[in-house]
């Protein structure tokens, strides 16, 4: 059991989790964050990130998420890589029990993000690093030269599908709908790209493998015409889950699992704040993440003056 109860520990090391951490450490609090994997989340798998300011060459999302981590820490902010168990939040001393123990906490900043949705499809999670991916920065350099197949129609699809034009030799992107909702800022370079075919008002059936993807079976919603599409790979890119299956039986959630906090970041637990993606919010961006963790700082201050 550790001893010692921190003034904050933060669950994730994505850009709301570091900022709440270093907004909470230049106010001279202790501060715990708590990463499972890897410093950035989302953003630390993102190739280049062009709309955050101050770089206007843009940026790689592993790059910030290492500054960001850095800058913390400069403030004495402790990270420790450790997945978290369980939680209990409902105390004035909350308990955050991971793979290397129990800490102890006078506020939590819930900041563990969202996680890709799959496809729902026979081997799909089977062949997940065989064939089938969530994330195309990762694993895009293993698909060079060869052709993939990209589903999805929003930011992150048509994202993936510009990277992986500058890799693969041949790139479909198959989108239920006849027209993308992706940002007019990646439509032009879209319709530009000659090796990527648009495949459209269409859904993937089925993943055609022998122990690795050898195609895709696609069928038109419109006609009910199925056509089989030979690939290398497969990237998803069809929107994500909120990391809040840990939480979800202590704090408030919508349907979705998104975690019920306002613009102050405070959910229905005192001292318990949510920020980033896997809070309810209308925009989800490297952004507005970093806001609500400067925002969660501010108002975790406030309570541990008056509690």
């Amino acid at each position: 059991m550790e001893q010692n109860i921190y003034d904050v520990v933060i669950i994730g090391g994505g850009p709301g989790g570091y900022t709440a951490a270093l907004y909470a450490a230049r106010a001279n609090l202790t501060v715990l964050l708590l990463e499972k994997l890897t410093p950035g989340g989302q953003m630390g798998t993102t190739d280049v990130i062009d709309n955050y300011p101050g770089f206007p060459e843009g940026i790689n999302g592993f790059e910030l998420a290492m500054q960001m981590k850095q800058g913390a820490e400069r403030f004495g902010v402790e990270t420790k890589l450790s997945e978290v168990l369980s939680v209990d939040l409902k105390g004035a001393v909350k308990q955050i029990r991971t793979a290397d123990g129990t800490y102890q906490a006078k506020t939590v900043v819930l900041a563990s993000g969202a996680h890709p949705r799959e496809l729902g499809l026979a081997g799909e999670r089977e062949l997940r690093g065989r064939g089938v991916s969530y994330c195309a920065t990762c694993d895009g350099m293993f698909y060079r030269g060869k052709t993939v197949v990209v589903v999805g129609g929003g930011n992150t699809a048509a994202a993936d599908v510009l990277y992986l034009s500058k890799l693969c030799k041949k790139v479909y992107l198959v989108h239920r709908r006849d027209t993308l909702r992706a940002s007019k800022v990646y439509l032009d370079p879209l319709q530009k790209a000659e090796n990527v075919e648009f495949v459209w008002d269409s859904e993937v059936q089925e993943i055609l493998q022998d122990g690795k993807i050898q195609g895709v079976l696609v069928r038109n919603k419109k006609s009910g015409e199925k056509t089989e599409f030979s690939c290398d790979g497969l990237f998803v890119a069809v929107g994500y889950l909120p990391n809040t299956g840990l939480f979800r039986s202590q704090v408030e959630t919508d349907e979705a699992g998104y975690v019920l906090a306002d613009e102050t970041t405070r959910t229905s637990l005192p001292g318990v704040y949510a920020v980033g993606d896997l809070r309810r919010k209308p925009l989800r961006q490297v952004v507005t993440a970093a806001a609500d963790g400067a925002v969660a700082a501010h108002f975790i201050e406030e309570y541990l003056s008056i509690s």
